[in-house]
């Protein structure tokens, strides 16, 4: 069996709050829904088990320090090394989530949200020149909002973890900016296609938004 100190990234002066947080932060890395291996997962939860038990553990600690030799100088710094790089990664990632995503979030929801309503009163009279001026005057903000998503989303790096995550949060509120573009185009000369392109846009772009924040669930760390 693999020392379970190390399987769990963390020193065998480890506290149990630091044990579990490691093995929480591991498990929400490497499981299955998420990507991650089932081998490395049953290894995870072996490595739980035993360092969970306040007396498995102690039988453990007595078998891998034969003569009452400690762990060496190399090897201490080694795994202190390892939990100070997975330590400062989950930082980087809370923050992007808090600063980045969140707000990003949000904003896409500002423009999303509202479109039906929109939609449903400029029908009413297309050619109605107060409705379509409520209608330009919400294509107006949310233009202004998707710029404030661009500057958020360079504003921090995207960990590493995440990056198929921050792809998908790019993907969206791209989708979100072209259809936009087209509702603009639907204002000038009232083709259909164009409202009926922007429409759709907006459609898909609500759906991967509704994704991202599934799988936002998984990424929280505890």
């Amino acid at each position: 069996m693999a020392d379970p100190y190390a399987v769990l990234e963390v020193l065998p002066s480890a506290t149990a709050a630091e044990i579990k947080a490691a093995y929480r932060r591991l498990v929400k890395q490497h499981h299955p829904d998420a990507g991650g291996d089932d081998q490395r997962m049953l290894a995870l939860n072996a490595a739980w088990e035993v360092l969970s038990d306040v007396e498995r553990r102690r039988a453990h600690d007595r078998t891998r320090m034969p003569s009452g030799r400690s762990t060496t100088a190399p090897d201490l710094r080694r795994a202190a090394a390892e939990h100070n790089r997975a330590v400062a990664a989950d930082d980087a990632l809370v923050r992007w989530l808090r600063q980045v995503y969140a707000p990003i979030d949000r904003m896409l929801g500002e423009v999303i949200n509202p479109f039906p309503n929109q939609f449903k009163a400029l029908s009413a009279d297309p050619y109605d020149d107060e409705l379509m001026e409520s209608f330009c005057s919400y294509l107006e903000s949310s233009g202004r909002r998707i710029e404030r998503i661009k500057e958020l989303f360079q504003s921090l790096p995207t960990p590493p973890s995440v990056g198929g995550f921050g792809l998908s949060v790019y993907h969206c509120f791209s989708e979100v900016e072209d259809a936009l573009v087209e509702l603009e185009r639907y204002t000038m000369g009232y083709v259909d296609n164009y409202l009926h392109d922007g429409r759709e846009m907006l459609r898909e772009a609500k759906q991967r938004r509704k994704r991202l924040q599934d799988e936002r669930r998984r990424l929280e760390i505890v």
